[in-house]
């Protein structure tokens, strides 16, 4: 019996660019819950992005934010399940090395506030305004406020680009994982941990969890759950990962 259902969004829920939810899946979240089914979205988005992008059913859901490393509980606002918190020393000197490399721009994530050392001014506004987040300008680094959940490349160019760079410095230190096409997301946590976590904080089993992804950062939330789905458009190793594969996360959810 299924009691989860934790979905990665881009490229998942929203293809082609698009920048808003189906009204479908709101339809059967609500639905599904009527049924005594949580639904989850699973991003390396913040809890204030997620809920915004989700308004019409922000206080039934409950979130895995920030690839893993934020998760809440339903309402409004939602209970704070757990949090996975950098070593600060560490993530600052990972946040001045992203800052060195000319293209880029470094986002650091608490709770549920991003923080910008800003470049270029209009980082700030597609931050604010496109990616939807609760978002504050530090003068430093050093004048991040709270605990660090995740630190984040901005690569505009790609952030393919940047991977080999500043992956293999830090792979012995925290997970990292291209998280969209211009994001290198670094953190103790990932989306299997924050799953494994959010089951444990809900009491459901993995089996009793079915989780939907495109890509590689979705793997270990795949692996951890006991009904895992690949999208049609993800990579073909991926694909070869699981036998369950759609077009569609709501042509499934019909199904339950």
């Amino acid at each position: 019996m299924i009691r989860l259902i934790a979905s990665d969004i881009d490229g998942t829920l929203l293809h082609n660019g698009a920048a808003e939810i189906d009204p479908v899946i709101f339809e059967e979240i609500h639905r599904l819950k009527q049924k005594g089914i949580l639904f989850c979205p699973a991003s390396g988005r913040q809890y204030h992005s997620l809920r915004r992008l989700f308004a019409p059913a922000a206080d039934e859901l409950t979130y895995l934010c920030e690839n893993g490393a934020v998760l809440f509980g339903p309402g409004n606002p939602g209970r704070l399940l757990g949090k996975t918190v950098m070593e600060r020393e560490r993530a600052l000197a990972l946040a001045h090395q992203i800052m060195d490399i000319p293209e880029c721009e470094v986002l650091i994530s608490g709770v549920n506030t991003s923080y910008l050392c800003p470049k270029k001014g209009d980082v700030v506004d597609h931050i604010r305004y496109f990616v939807g987040n609760n978002l504050a300008i530090l003068p430093t680094v050093e004048d991040m406020p709270e605990n660090i959940v995740k630190v984040s490349a901005y690569c505009p160019q790609g952030a393919v680009e940047v991977q080999p760079v500043l992956g293999p410095k830090w792979e012995d230190e925290f997970h990292h994982a291209i998280a969209g096409e211009a994001w290198l997301d670094f953190n103790l946590a990932n989306k299997g941990t924050g799953l494994e976590q959010l089951c444990q904080a809900l009491d459901v089993k993995p089996e009793e969890v079915m989780a939907f992804g495109d890509n590689f950062n979705d793997l270990p939330m795949l692996e951890a759950a006991g009904c895992p789905y690949i999208m049609d458009n993800a990579a073909p190793e991926l694909r070869e990962k699981f036998p369950n594969h759609c077009r569609r996360v709501e042509d499934v959810l019909r199904t339950l």
